[in-house]
């Protein structure tokens, strides 16, 4: 099943994978608008008709993941008991990560995309979401402490160079079996 992202114009998907490949290579802090302009072979004025700032293509780029995320909190949520709520998000996670791995690394290792996320409070709300489904309803350390084992495991192993040869498939088999060892189904 295909998973929901945010939706964009041609030209603005285009703005977006462009500026995600180039955080990717270069940083949030090292790309510049006119860098994305040249890669997409347009004009930096037509980068601005799109986006007035590059806040706004920052925004754009993390909007996929939070669409994503989002999405999956509220499947979650509707699974009656909290062992199912878990094994539908870890899932949907794993989808995600695998699917966009260039963006895992993004995400997790670029301080000004940290920080931005940091104070976006859209973004802030769902991660409390997705926290507390992934806790099951703990609060204490020993679930906190498991529940950040298992989103770093997540968004480390698609970027990790052991896996950046496997194809997606083998990649998500096989971090599906490994991440479902730290919550077993009771």
């Amino acid at each position: 099943m295909k998973r929901p992202e945010a939706s964009y114009s041609p030209a603005k998907t285009r703005i977006v994978d462009a500026a995600l490949a180039l955080f990717a290579e270069h940083g949030v802090g090292g790309t510049s608008l006119q860098m994305i302009a040249d890669t997409i072979g347009v004009t930096k004025a037509a980068v601005y008709h799109q986006y007035n700032t590059k806040d706004e293509i920052v925004l754009a780029v993390a909007q996929v993941v939070l669409a994503r995320l989002e999405s999956a909190a509220t499947l979650a949520e509707a699974e009656r008991s909290r062992a199912r709520a878990r094994e539908v998000l870890i899932g949907a996670m794993v989808d995600l990560a695998v699917e966009r791995r260039q963006l895992a690394s993004v995400l997790q290792r670029d301080p000004v995309m940290l920080r931005f996320l940091q104070e976006h409070e859209p973004f802030r709300q769902v991660m409390a979401r997705v926290n507390r489904l992934l806790m099951g309803g703990a609060s204490g350390a020993p679930a906190r402490v498991r529940a950040a084992i298992l989103a770093a495991a997540i968004a480390g192993a698609v970027v990790h160079p052991l896996a950046l040869d496997l194809d997606d498939e083998s990649l998500r088999r096989e971090l599906l079996k490994q991440v479902r060892k730290l919550f077993p189904n009771r």
